[in-house]
């Protein structure tokens, strides 16, 4: 894939036109009044059809499960054109251009959290809670992060899970930076199995959780530098006494480790999209501005050192737009990038949509350091990208430890 089809423009147009019309009037209240962007999401999947497609995709998983086929991964039913995963990238790209925190909160509810319990849940947990999901019908947290993990966060993981003597399970701990977790319905809890071991070498599991489970407390949203619009909070897990029904998979063998490189993977390669969005909007911002801003008698756009910026945020521009094509390419031939490759995307692109953002504030001077120009709220939703889904030095180890071991 070299370029966008036909298709793809008249469904990316589509898109844009809802952003505008009913995202862009009211991001005030999603990135500043507290407003969750959930139901202008569900608008929007109503209003593309998404909702029925989710449907069809549960409705065919379930069907997959109860013949005893293996559940396929997402891009094995894009078809040979691949026309599914670039549908799915096109209102990343578009979302991302005005709110990449909505993408997040979405990506987070109904990706994650959604693919955990599809991936590795037993028939009736994916009867129970997949579909719902799938739909945004309820709101999804998956719950790693802990306070003090950070990048080591198995190893460093200290919420645990006992056994409580009648086939069940005691939960207890503290999660932290969880997208989505003021307000979830549905939360996907990972843990290491306390057997009375040594913490580094118990088994990591995960269970489903309600919101309202006695012992569950879920904080207020997070005060933080950007991302406004996807709200960020804290989990603490008291003696929370759940069934076996909640432990994924229904065994203590299927661990979360098991899906965490495919996790991962996934969500380093989302990255490119988010960041296409986000540069995309820098340039377009840069290049109006840049034609009637006038300093010194001129246009900006006449002096070299501008036009050397915007000429650098189109090469980004290309270059993280040819991943995006590169990763569609790949799911129509039923392959995906490995973890090395994703994280080399996740690199570059995180850092690209950084230095772009940083660009277009310093193009626009004192007024890029000013909400009302949009630059500047980009800026610091871009600073996320390098961080969460693995830093980018957790990539450049990745990608290193790869090369070396061949």
């Amino acid at each position: 894939m070299i370029e966008w089809s036909e298709q793809h423009k008249t469904i990316r147009d589509m898109f844009r036109k809802f952003v505008e019309s009913e995202i862009v009037p009211n991001l005030e209240k999603y990135e500043h009044g507290g407003e969750p962007p959930y139901d202008v999401l569900r608008k929007m999947f109503a209003t593309f059809g998404v909702t029925e497609m989710a449907k069809g995709r549960f409705e065919s998983q379930i069907r997959r499960h109860e013949s005893g086929e293996e559940a396929p991964r997402d891009d094995e039913e894009s078809g040979p054109s691949g026309d599914a995963i670039a549908m799915q990238m096109i209102p990343v790209i578009e979302l991302s251009r005005y709110s990449p925190g909505m993408v997040t909160a979405l990506g987070v509810s109904m990706g994650l959290t959604a693919n955990a319990i599809m991936r590795k849940g037993t028939l009736e947990q994916k009867k129970k809670f997949g579909l719902e999901l799938m739909t945004l019908e309820k709101i999804g947290a998956w719950a790693i992060t802990e306070p003090g993990s950070g990048s080591d966060a198995f190893g460093s993981m200290k919420s645990t899970a006992k056994r409580d003597g009648n086939g069940g399970y005691v939960l207890n701990g503290q999660k932290t930076f969880i997208t989505n977790g003021p307000f979830a319905d549905t939360i996907v809890f990972i843990c290491k199995l306390d057997e009375g071991n040594e913490p580094r070498v118990r088994k990591v599991v995960s269970f489903v959780l309600d919101k309202g489970m006695p012992g569950l407390t879920q904080s207020k949203p997070l005060r933080k530098m950007g991302m406004h619009s996807s709200p960020t909070g804290e989990l603490f897990l008291d003696d929370v006494k759940v069934g076996k029904d909640r432990l994924i998979g229904g065994t203590e063998e299927t661990t979360a480790r098991s899906g965490a490189k495919d996790t991962f993977t996934s969500e380093r390669t989302g990255v490119a999209a988010m960041a296409l969005g986000i540069v995309d909007r820098c340039q377009l911002l840069c290049t109006e501005y840049a034609k009637t801003r006038v300093q010194f008698g001129r246009p900006i756009g006449e002096f070299q050192l501008i036009q050397l910026k915007i000429a650098k945020m189109e090469v980004a521009r290309m270059n993280i737009q040819n991943l995006v094509f590169r990763i569609i390419e790949l799911g129509a031939q039923g392959k995906s990038m490995g973890l090395a490759e994703a994280s080399a995307c996740k690199l570059y692109c995180a850092q690209a949509a950084m230095e772009v953002a940083l660009e277009a504030v310093q193009l626009f001077g004192g007024n890029g350091y000013m909400s009302e120009y949009g630059v500047e709220q980009l800026c610091r939703d871009a600073k996320v990208l390098q961080i969460y889904g693995g830093t980018d030095e957790i990539q450049v180890s990745q990608i290193a430890r790869t090369l070396l071991a061949d």
